[in-house]
């Protein structure tokens, strides 16, 4: 009866009073135990509402119906299929939904329903796969910063694929914890290709120029990303085998690696490349010397006159010489000792390597003045508390002898004389 009434008052009162009359409804039929008749009743006038001209009315309902697990489906769905004000309530925390549900609802949404989607606490792989198929940009920005998005490897590849070329994509993405090797080093790519570009369209490089900057970025982030990776050996793997299949994998970058103190991407390569087993490959790498590396060199199909920088490297990082451990940076040390390698034995063919290790050394110098003057501020620092607590002296400044000027010097730096007429101006004022 009580639910009759408020059917019949419904029709004339105005939309404030609507919505809130709705949002005492709804939660009456959520948390009372009505009888069975007037529970059917609720239910029925609720439905009814969700055809209510006014937005309020209908906000009001998903306010009320969006985190309670016991709110009818047909309700619930129906708020979904709604206005995104409306719509995006519900999808954001409706438990009532069912994966299906918020797929169709993701394809039939604009991006404010799809980030509402993405955004919700728990999104399974199965969302998260739809929505990086159909998402627009700031859904999948808002998928890739959800902590709670179980996304899939190939999804992820996905949105790189749709949106690798923004900027704020890519840096939701790698912010993002658990980020394969393979898909960073993707990232890099499509950021490389984006400057690339736009330096080229600016004029401030020619393309060739351009090219090689970009390359040489690209080989130095995947250098890092391999030697800074969670997934250790694995990530190393994973990344060769992707950059193998891009045709992206290049001597110059397992030199680079190696040079960096980073061997793993080595083995990693030679294991792709000759189809030997892990192991095999590290046995046959650390006898360097012998006929049995030559033999996997070539068989990787590595280039024949690279072997003396390789070798050169491998010996250079077995000594243990001083340079960066991390093995994300190249160590001025390791190159100058393989440049020094491969000048000796240059007879014309090594040309293009010694010009490819030159820029390496500059490379490896400008890094290390970087570091230098990181490190300069709290050396500095350390000196001025030393000084401050007195155990080193300050150093007495000579005295200077005073000034003395002649008289005829100071009627010279004199200013000429100026005198004052006061009774004329105070005539003046008096005139005026």
């Amino acid at each position: 009866m009580i639910v009759r009434r408020f059917m019949h008052w419904a029709r004339t009162a105005g939309a404030a009073q609507r919505a809130e009359a709705a949002a005492a409804l709804a939660r009456v039929y959520l948390i009372t135990d009505l009888d069975p008749a007037e529970h059917e009743e609720a239910e029925l006038a609720l439905t009814g509402l969700l055809d209510d001209p006014s937005p309020l009315v209908r906000r009001a309902l998903a306010e009320v119906f969006a985190s309670a697990p016991n709110a009818p489906h047909h309700l619930v769905l129906g708020l979904a299929d709604d206005q995104s004000d409306v719509s995006s309530i519900i999808l954001g925390r409706s438990p009532v939904l069912s994966d299906s549900d918020l797929i169709d609802c993701a394809a039939i949404g604009d991006a404010i329903a799809q980030s509402a989607i993405a955004l919700r606490p728990n999104v399974s792989p199965a969302v998260a796969a739809a929505l990086a198929e159909v998402g627009a940009r700031e859904a999948l920005i808002s998928l890739a910063i959800n902590p709670g998005a179980e996304v899939p490897e190939f999804s992820l590849r996905r949105m790189v694929e749709r949106f690798g070329a923004d900027g704020e994509m890519r840096e939701a993405l790698l912010m993002r914890p658990g980020l394969p090797t393979a898909l960073r080093a993707d990232l890099v790519a499509a950021m490389a290709d984006a400057l690339r570009a736009f330096v080229i369209e600016r004029e401030w490089m020619s393309g060739e120029r351009a090219q090689r900057v970009t390359r040489d970025a690209c080989e130095q982030a995947r250098v890092i990303i391999a030697a800074t990776s969670e997934e250790g050996e694995n990530g190393a793997a994973a990344l060769i085998a992707h950059l193998r299949a891009c045709g992206q994998l290049t001597a110059s970058l397992l030199l680079r690696a190696l040079l960096s103190g980073n061997a793993s991407l080595l083995e990693a390569a030679l294991t792709e490349l000759s189809g030997l087993p892990p192991l095999r490959v590290k046995g046959l790498t650390r006898d360097w010397r012998g006929s049995g590396f030559a033999a996997l060199y070539r068989r990787a199909g590595l280039p024949d006159a690279l072997l003396p920088a390789f070798r050169a490297a491998i010996e250079a990082l077995s000594n243990g010489e001083v340079g960066d451990t991390s093995g994300a940076s190249l160590s001025r040390q390791r190159v100058e000792r393989v440049l020094t390698a491969c000048k000796a034995e240059n007879t014309g063919e090594l040309d293009s390597l010694l010009a490819v290790l030159r820029r390496f050394a500059a490379e490896a110098a400008r890094d290390e003045a970087r570091q230098f003057s990181a490190a300069l501020p709290d050396r500095m620092e350390g000196v001025e508390r030393l000084v401050a607590s007195e155990e080193i002296p300050a150093l007495p400044l000579p005295e200077e002898p005073p000034l003395r000027l002649s008289d005829e010097e100071v009627a010279e730096a004199a200013p000429a004389g100026i005198t004052i007429d006061l009774a004329a101006i105070e005539a003046e004022l008096a005139a005026a």
